[in-house]
Formats: C-alpha cells, sequence, structure tokens
C-alpha cells in the first residue's frame, strides 16, 4: 500500500489546526487505499498548538509531530519534516488552508499516474493581497529567475507532492541557510504545476509581515545567486571611472582655462556619493560573508524538544 507523508508547519496555529485537521483526514478518507501519515512541525509555538497536537496524537495514530525547543523558521521546520517523513511519497503545506488539501487527490495522480517526480502549486490570483504586496512578489519571481539557475514559478507555493527520489535530493542539501523554494527548483525532476485561486486564511493571523518577506527574499537571492557581487563590482569599476574622468576634467580647466576648483560642497557630493557606494557595496559583502561564517560553524538546522512517541 502507498504511503503518503504530509508535513504540516505550525507556529502558533491554535485555531487552524482544528480545521486543518478534519480537512486532511476528509480528504485522505477520499483517497484509499493510500496510507497517510500527519506530520506536524511545532515551531516553538507560544499557544497552544502544541497541546492541539498532543490531542489529536493520542486520538489518530497516523498523527506525529515535532517541537522544537524554539522557533527556528519554517525552513527548518520543513527539514525536519522531510528528515522524519517515512512515506512513499511527501506532501508540504501549511496548516491555514491557503493550500487547499481538496487539491491533494490531482497531485496525487500526477505524481503516480502521469510521470511525474512532482506536482507544485501556484496560485493565479492574489485576491486578499495588498497590491504593493503583490507587486514586489512578482518582481522578486522575475528578478531570481534571471539572475540565478532556481526555477522559481511566478505564485509557486510551498504545496506540493514529492516522490521519494526528489525527497531523497533535497535532502543531500544540508545548507544551513535554506531557501526551499529555490532548492526544489535547483534540484530538477519533471514537474507539474497545478493552479489555483487565491484563498485566504481560514483562521489566526499570517505571521509573514511585509519586512518579513523582504528579509526571506534576500535570502533567496543570496542563497542561490552571486549577482549582487558582481553588480558591487561593477559599480566599484563605474565609479572609480568617474573618479578619474572628474579628476582629468579639473586638471584640463585649472590648466587650460584658468578656472579655480570648484568649492568644498561639490567635493562633498562626490565624496558622499562615493562613499554611498562602497557601503552598499560592503554590505553586500558582508551579506555573503556572514552565510558563509553560519555554514562554516556547522550548527544544527533545527532542534527537537518533544515528539508523539512519548503519548504512546
Amino acid at each position: 500500500m502507498p504511503k503518503v507523508s504530509i508535513i504540516v508547519p505550525c507556529y502558533n496555529e491554535q485555531e487552524a489546526l482544528p480545521l486543518f485537521y478534519r480537512e486532511i483526514t476528509r480528504v485522505a478518507s477520499d483517497m484509499s487505499p493510500v496510507e497517510f501519515e500527519l506530520l506536524f512541525i511545532d515551531d516553538g509555538s507560544s499557544d497552544n498548538t502544541l497541546s492541539e497536537l498532543r490531542g489529536l496524537a493520542a486520538k489518530d495514530t497516523r498523527v506525529r509531530f515535532l517541537s522544537f525547543s524554539r522557533n527556528f523558521g519554517k525552513e527548518a521546520a520543513m527539514l525536519a519534516g522531510l528528515d522524519a517523513a517515512t512515506g512513499d511519497y511527501v506532501a508540504t503545506m501549511d496548516v491555514d488552508l491557503q493550500d487547499p488539501p481538496a487539491l491533494l487527490p490531482e497531485l496525487y495522480r500526477a505524481v503516480t499516474e502521469e510521470g511525474c517526480d512532482c506536482a507544485a502549486t501556484r496560485r493565479i490570483s492574489r485576491d486578499g493581497e495588498p497590491p504593493i504586496r503583490s507587486f514586489f512578489a512578482r518582481l522578486f519571481y522575475k528578478l531570481i529567475n534571471r539572475i540565478s539557475d532556481a526555477d522559481i514559478v511566478d505564485g509557486a507555493r510551498d504545496y506540493r507532492l514529492m516522490c521519494r527520489r526528489m525527497v531523497n535530493a533535497v535532502l543531500s542539501m544540508r545548507e544551513y541557510n535554506r531557501f526551499s523554494k529555490g532548492i526544489f527548483g535547483w534540484v530538477g525532476f519533471k514537474t507539474k504545476w497545478v493552479p489555483f485561486v487565491n484563498i485566504e486564511r481560514a483562521a489566526g493571523e499570517t505571521k509573514w509581515s511585509f519586512w518579513k518577506l523582504f528579509l526571506y527574499s534576500v535570502e533567496g537571492i543570496i542563497a542561490f545567486s552571486t549577482a549582487p557581487l558582481a553588480i558591487a563590482s561593477v559599480l566599484g569599476g563605474l565609479m572609480c571611472t568617474a573618479a578619474f574622468l572628474f579628476i582629468g576634467i579639473v586638471i584640463v580647466k585649472t590648466l587650460i582655462f584658468g578656472d579655480p576648483v570648484g568649492g568644498w560642497p561639490s567635493m562633498m557630493c562626490v565624496i558622499l556619493l562615493l562613499g554611498g557606494v562602497q557601503l552598499l557595496c560592503i554590505g553586500i559583502m558582508g551579506q555573503y560573508l556572514a552565510k558563509t561564517y553560519l555554514e562554516t560553524k556547522h550548527r544544527p538546522v533545527y532542534l527537537v524538544r518533544e515528539t508523539e512517541e512519548g503519548l504512546r
């Protein structure tokens, strides 16, 4: 009997958990005789998420959970789920029902009957999302696809179903600074994209502010592209060229035309411009050095405090 593991990261989702469990078990019952493993990852929640998971695990043997020692982030939670999953096929999805469980049968058919290694979802609309957020999201997808080898479809979600060989390929990439959308695209494999209309979360509040999404996008660019370093080098070269041209113009004007050298305001503008560009370039290099430093420390990506095994 084929087995599907469903990885569900959770962070302060006590309100959404019962709704998700009811919906996913309904879908699972319609997919018989497929065996299911529901693997919830509690990412250091401060509400009653862990208590809810204990209750679900006590009444349903299909439910497993890992509870982190603190909040390590969604990327760490997804990696922990992939590490712990035992299924022949592995799905990742959010608990807030923005990733509709009703699509799971279609994803399963794409992998088991159509010869795909992965069936992934993408949003074809962003209804209910602030326009400024939608604009920058689309800009990010265009940018990262142009400057990196990661193939990320516009509107791509983390909601997908993968065969075991693709899961093993993803697990072979043990980097500390993780960007799953990029990793899924980088490892390749035959992927079918299933579109769906955006759905607002069923309960609770989103944990992703605009600033957090911006930082996450920077993480993705740094993880899969060295283009910012190339841009910094080009800017440095252009500024040096401009400085030499400016010096030449000043010398020629002084020697030939006898024009006095410009006053300190213009000089201060040039100094501030060059200083700003230098700081920008240093900042870009610093980001790469910081990521390299974290990778060399070989810290664990996550630490588990509790599992369902103590309840059985």
